[in-house]
């Protein structure tokens, strides 16, 4: 018998908890996500948060945990060679990546790859450096009307995109033109983790939008993951956000776009409210996207303040026979320099209403404690190969 029907897996996309041991190798000295937004704030409206035990785990600034959490709580370090959120999120789910994306962030892609590029799309590049999506159609759209260019760029992930005006350059066509772009970046040198299609429409500056046509060519997990075992078992494996396009739709067996991280928690509420029978995987991107790279302190304080609102009304509409899991993929200090994700460990917190007793569980060597315990709970067993271990007979 599953001692959960439900699992509910949250990850609060970049929400790290200070630098791991090797975080200097990867450009990051003295960062903490978490802890440096409280430090920042002077303090953080988060009581729910604060119930489950999340400065118990993490005490930050003014704000101390409390005398009795209602949850378990402990932090995962990453065994993984990465700080992004494909290699977090894999890893959760049992694949360990020990040769990371890479990122283009500080000097665009390489002239080989624009050339390949431009060669085999038969069009010019242009922009070709990391920007905000919205602001390069601004900038470059009605260049690329005017002479039949492709607007290429990239962000602080491991990520080439690319616009195209949908009455100009023809969906199809831009379709197309990512196809070949996912494929030239499948060479180890220009790896990246996803090609983006981003169509707009408009046409000058000040009338410019991003269309739903959107597309992403991730690349598929390096093997089966915990969400292939818990699908192939029978088991409904409900992606929240980015879920579905992380994992290229491998072991999911349904999927919801969310407009935001506050939309994103109003699906899972309404999920909550279903009959289903397994895990509801949910990824809240805007804590990351809107803040993290922005460098943006106040406006994730305020993010993370909407998510704890968001989340008294979720405990409120658990069943006794629910599990919830909140976690991050990695950190994104909005107090560093730079707009690159943070090497840091991430919390995980842990409640159920039946559970006997509440603490701290300690340190674990891998994100990979998440899909382990929740292949556990259902009986399935984790895919060969993967890494992790569960910990669902702690969790009394």
């Amino acid at each position: 018998m599953d001692r959960y029907k439900r699992v509910f897996v949250i990850v609060l996309d970049s929400l790290g908890i200070g630098a791991m041991p090797d975080s200097e190798k990867f450009g990051d000295t003295d960062v903490d996500t978490f802890g440096h937004i409280v430090e920042k704030m002077g303090e953080l409206d988060i009581p729910n948060l604060r119930k489950l035990g999340m400065l118990n785990l993490h005490p930050a600034g003014r704000m101390t945990g409390v005398e009795q959490p209602l949850g378990y709580y402990m932090r995962l370090s990453e065994a993984s060679n990465g700080k992004d959120t494909m290699t977090g999120h894999w890893e959760m789910m049992g694949i360990r990546t020990d040769r990371p994306f890479l990122t283009f962030t500080e000097t665009g892609f390489p002239p080989e790859l624009i050339a390949e590029l431009e060669k085999r799309c038969k069009k010019r590049v242009i922009g070709n450096k990391s920007a905000s999506g919205t602001q390069i159609i601004e900038e470059l759209g009605e260049e690329e009307i005017e002479t039949g260019a492709m607007i290429v760029y990239t962000s602080a992930d491991s990520v080439l995109q690319i616009c195209g005006n949908e009455e100009t350059f023809d969906l199809a066509n831009l379709y197309r033109c990512c196809e070949i772009a996912r494929e030239i970046t499948m060479k180890d040198e220009w790896r990246v983790g996803r090609v983006i299609a981003r169509p707009y429409v408009g046409k000058k500056k000040g009338e410019f939008k991003r269309t739903s046509n959107r597309h992403d060519y991730a690349l598929k997990p390096t093997g089966a993951t915990a969400l292939n075992a818990l699908k192939d078992a029978g088991l409904d494996v409900i992606g929240v956000g980015k879920i579905n396009d992380i994992f290229c739709g491998e072991g999911i067996t349904k999927t919801y776009h969310s407009d935001s991280s506050v939309h994103g928690m109003e699906q899972t509420i309404e999920i909550s409210r279903e009959d289903f029978h397994g895990l509801c995987f949910v990824n809240l991107v805007d804590f990351d996207a809107l803040w993290g790279h922005r460098r943006d302190v106040e406006g994730y304080a305020q993010e993370i303040e909407k998510f704890d609102r968001s989340l008294g009304v979720l405990l409120e509409e658990l069943r006794d026979d629910d599990l919830l899991i909140i976690t991050a993929d990695h950190g994104n200090d909005p107090t560093y320099t730079g707009t690159d994700h943070t090497r840091e460990y991430v919390p995980f917190l842990a409640y159920a209403k039946g559970m006997e007793q509440s603490g701290n569980l300690g340190e674990g060597d891998t994100f990979a404690v998440v899909g382990a315990t929740v292949a556990d709970n259902f009986g399935v067993n984790m895919p060969e190969g993967t890494i992790g271990a569960s910990i669902l007979g702690r969790l009394i």
